[in-house]
């Protein structure tokens, strides 16, 4: 069997990457890439337009073009019969990402969102040892990303381009789905969309979970902490690290230092594990479903639950409210 052949639309900041990736990919060929702009040194041939492109004869195709073009793009594919990987979020709607994800089905077609994080060892590390039980019970899931502005991004604000992260891989690790939100919104730079959200909500099997996001930190911050009965996970996807920490279960009998390190200690570990690249490891999920071999990928029905969970934010934010999300959508 030959290589699969591959398309992609656009080369911006993410779309660079994901040529990158292409161009060197087990059991891919880069046929060719699609860009409004001139590309310096392209890894494939340039087509002017999408119709170009498909003439060459291409299995799928990686969406990475602004936000707002996404449903077009993707329903062209999916009338096109082309297999598609979206980046996140699947749409800049509610409704058109439910008509994107219906179309792909229709078609029998392997549909994905790029929703990366959910590649990151530290988050598959933690999903893993949550299954084994390692925390037991999972009481509250608290999650800080923030950045400065990225000038890419001008079309969408924080909480459906950065925040979505943060619901997807929340409702990955816990294999559990949002129940209500309430949040709140800041627009400190002057820009169209928001660029602070502080959230809070309450997952269907009561887990307590709080976001922070922003695009205002002089730093990059990307930190996930886990508490359970056990103990505590602490993901950086930053530095693609996973420590545990343990219950305190050794008494503190110097009792001027309890004063400052409680009254007792538990454990602390930090795992070593193998740290492929994220993305190079959703295009791997990606081809292998395309192939039949494996679905570890983040489907469209998923991307659609992310962004509906973003709007209930955006809707909270504007009427100072909780919502309520319905309780049939579950996390698969």
């Amino acid at each position: 069997m030959g290589n699969l052949r591959a398309g992609l639309i656009g080369m911006g900041s993410i779309g660079r990457h994901h040529a990158r990736i292409l161009s060197s990919l087990e059991g891919v060929t880069l046929v060719g890439i699609v860009d409004s702009g001139d590309i310096e040194k392209p890894p494939a041939k340039e087509f002017s337009s999408l119709d170009e492109l498909l003439k060459q004869g291409i299995d799928y195709c990686v969406v990475a073009v602004p936000t707002i073009l996404h449903a077009e793009i993707g329903l062209y594919l999916a009338s096109q019969g082309v297999h598609a990987l979206i980046e996140k979020p699947i749409t800049d709607s509610l409704d058109s990402a439910v008509a994107v994800s219906a179309a792909f089905k229709e078609q029998g077609l392997i549909g994905a969102v790029g929703h990366v994080e959910r590649f990151n060892g530290p988050i598959q590390q933690a999903r893993m040892r949550i299954e084994g039980d390692q925390l037991g019970q999972i009481f509250q899931i608290a999650t800080r990303r923030q950045s400065p502005f990225p000038a890419r991004i001008a079309d969408v604000g924080v909480v459906k381009d950065l925040a979505t992260h943060d619901i997807e891989l929340t409702s990955w690790v816990s294999s559990s789905f949002y129940d209500s939100v309430s949040a709140q919104i800041s627009h400190k730079a002057g820009r169209e969309f928001e660029d602070l959200v502080i959230v809070n909500a309450l997952m269907d099997s009561q887990i307590v979970v709080s976001h922070q996001v922003n695009w205002l930190s002089p730093f990059k911050e990307r930190s996930i902490t886990i508490t359970g009965e056990k103990g505590s996970f602490v993901a950086d996807t930053l530095n693609g690290d996973l420590t545990f920490f343990a219950n305190g279960n050794v008494p503190a009998v110097w009792e001027e230092l309890a004063q400052f390190r409680g009254v007792s200690e538990g454990d602390v570990v930090r795992y070593a594990f193998p740290k492929p690249e994220p993305l190079r490891a959703e295009h791997e999920a990606f081809r292998d479903a395309v192939l039949g071999l494996s679905n570890k990928i983040v489907s469209m029905d998923e991307g659609v639950r992310v962004l509906a969970v973003a709007e209930a934010i955006l809707e909270s934010a504007k009427f100072n409210s909780v919502v309520h999300l319905q309780g049939n959508m579950s996390w698969n």
